[in-house]
C-alpha cells in the first residue's frame, strides 16, 4: 500500500471554498489523498456552504475552521490556494511541497447583494460544482498548476 498524498486547501477564512475542497477530496479522492483545509484568517463555517454541500450529499456541518498555524510543521505534497488573498499570504512551505493557485469566486461576497436566499444559493452551488470538477481531475490537474 502506498501512502496517500497530503493536500492542503488554503483560503482566507476557511469558511467556504477550502472546506468544500477538503470535503470533495475526501469524497471523490479519499483513496489517493489525505485532505486538509485552513485559513490565513479563519472565521466560522458559512451556513450556506453547509447547505450547498448537504444538497450534494456531503455533511460538513461538523467541520471546523482552522488557522494555518494550527497545522504546525505538517508537511504536504500539495498546497492549493483558492483565493487571491491566500495566494498573497501563503506561508513558506518546504521545497518538496508543490504550491499552486486555483482561484474560485467567493460565494459570500457574490451573495451579499442577492435579492433573496434562492439567488444567494445559486453562487454557492456554482462554486461548489466548480470545486468538485477541479477535485475530480486530481491528481493530473495538480501537475498543470
Amino acid at each position: 500500500m502506498t501512502d496517500k498524498m497530503k493536500i492542503l486547501f488554503l483560503c482566507t477564512g476557511n469558511s467556504c471554498r477550502s472546506q468544500m475542497a477538503e470535503a470533495w477530496t475526501d469524497k471523490l479522492k479519499g483513496d489517493q489523498f489525505e485532505a486538509y483545509s485552513a485559513g490565513v484568517a479563519p472565521k466560522p463555517i458559512d451556513p450556506r456552504a453547509v447547505k450547498a454541500m448537504a444538497e450534494a450529499g456531503i455533511d460538513v456541518s461538523r467541520q471546523k475552521s482552522k488557522d494555518i498555524d494550527s497545522l504546525g510543521k505538517m508537511e504536504f505534497d500539495y498546497v492549493v490556494t483558492l483565493c487571491d488573498n491566500a495566494k498573497e499570504s501563503c506561508p513558506f512551505f518546504p521545497a518538496g511541497t508543490r504550491v499552486m493557485h486555483r482561484g474560485f469566486d467567493d460565494p459570500p461576497r457574490l451573495a451579499q447583494d442577492a435579492a433573496d436566499e434562492a439567488e444567494a444559493m445559486k453562487h454557492y452551488r456554482r462554486v461548489r460544482d466548480e470545486i468538485r470538477a477541479f477535485v475530480a481531475k486530481m491528481p493530473g490537474i495538480l501537475e498543470e498548476g
